[in-house]
């Protein structure tokens, strides 16, 4: 299957519901504090998206076993998909809060970082350099470039780092879907994989592990850990492809890349 392309109408709404994403990492940043618990998060958020914003968490009941809860909250070894729960965070933690909202019909999905109290020296790096994996990613995105050069790059980085890249998941499509494709993976090698056109939507979202790449899943068929119980990190955007570069749809203002990248 080939990846959809937006319509002008289309990209309007994936802008509204980008922006209203970004907000919610915006919003419950102040909350991430020794003590509180993820399901404490998660509430937050939910009431957030849709008691302010008037949007459907798409978290909640997605998939199969249907996901309990209306973010992720992915802490110290878990790579991604963790179900927020009543234990609380401690000094020197570090999480990821992953939120997808739909606003008429469309998806915005994005994720960050955040530190509980005074990381690690490893810990400020791995997030440091995750996000730099993410940007890298995110420069080359352009009309006739290669989803390969993207995860290229993303891989180059991390590795000049003697960190890892987690295979088993990756970036996706997405528009009026939450997944679509096409399937946007963080390794892998130049010219390759699908070309790039104008209109295309999908996500960038390295997870990027101290140790080794290797994962599994947890009983409960959505918490995903490193094998090693190292840590892992991860940042995620939605990108729209220009005509002349990339439009990051979940750009916020705490952040040093431009919203819009022109290559022309």
């Amino acid at each position: 299957m080939a990846a959809t392309i937006k319509t002008a109408s289309e990209i309007e709404k994936m802008r509204f519901a980008g922006k209203l994403a970004s907000e919610v990492l915006n919003m419950i940043g102040e909350h991430v504090v020794k003590g509180a618990t993820t399901e404490h998060l998660d509430r937050l958020c939910h009431n957030y998206i849709v008691d302010v914003q008037g949007c459907i968490p798409a978290p909640l009941h997605y998939g199969n076993p249907p996901f309990p809860k209306s973010v992720c909250t992915s802490v110290n070894h878990v790579i991604c998909h963790g179900i927020p729960s009543d234990k609380k965070l401690k000094d020197g933690d570090i999480v990821n809060i992953d939120v997808t909202v739909i606003k008429d019909g469309y998806h915005g999905d994005t994720s960050k970082m955040f530190v509980i109290g005074k990381p690690s020296i490893m810990a400020e790096r791995l997030i440091k350099v995750t996000q730099e994996c993410l940007y890298k990613g995110i420069a080359l995105v352009r009309p006739g470039a290669r989803l390969g050069d993207i995860g290229h790059v993303i891989q180059t980085h991390a590795q000049h780092h003697n960190y890892s890249v987690v295979q088993e998941y990756c970036g996706h499509g997405i528009g009026a879907t939450f997944h679509e494709d096409p399937q946007v993976v963080h390794y892998g090698q130049p010219n390759t994989g699908e070309e790039i056109v104008a209109g295309m939507c999908f996500t960038i979202e390295p997870m990027i592990n101290a140790g080794k790449r290797h994962s599994k899943m947890l009983p409960d068929k959505w918490t995903v850990v490193t094998k090693d119980r190292s840590l892992s990190a991860q940042w995620e955007h939605t990108l729209l492809v220009t005509e002349t570069g990339v439009e990051i749809l979940t750009h916020r203002d705490d952040e040093t890349i431009p919203r819009i990248i022109n290559h022309s």
